[in-house]
């Protein structure tokens, strides 16, 4: 499913979400509207976003992300956030967002691994 500029893929029970662009104010609305629908059609149990390919987020794409994972939540899925680089989380500690209901992982497989699936080793 691809409605906007970010492509939501299924993998199960779960969506995932791959952030590659910079969300501006428009894109990241439209980011959150058509997760939430996703979530809607599907009845996903687990939304994974992997924000591997943002160099810098600020307050209102951090914000867009917390909501978008407690949305989620009330809509009845955990959301995992994947792929913080460490820049990330330090300009996300000095605004004080705590990312509250959204649990976080390194990478996709230990995302994948809290929303309880586990990927085949090769």
């Amino acid at each position: 499913m691809m409605r906007g500029q970010i492509p939501i893929l299924r993998i199960g029970p779960t969506l995932l979400v791959t952030v590659h662009i910079e969300l501006r104010d428009a894109v990241a609305e439209a980011f959150q509207a058509d997760v939430l629908t996703a979530i809607e059609k599907g009845g996903d149990t687990g939304l994974v976003i992997d924000i591997s390919g943002l160099d810098m987020v600020d307050s209102y794409v951090a914000r867009i992300l917390a909501e978008t994972g407690r949305m989620a939540r009330l809509m009845g899925t955990s959301t995992v956030l994947v792929g913080m680089r460490p820049e990330v989380a330090a300009t996300l500690v000095r605004m004080g967002y705590a990312m509250e209901g959204v649990k976080t992982a390194l990478n996709l497989d230990d995302g994948l691994a809290l929303l309880g699936h586990v990927l085949p080793k090769r």
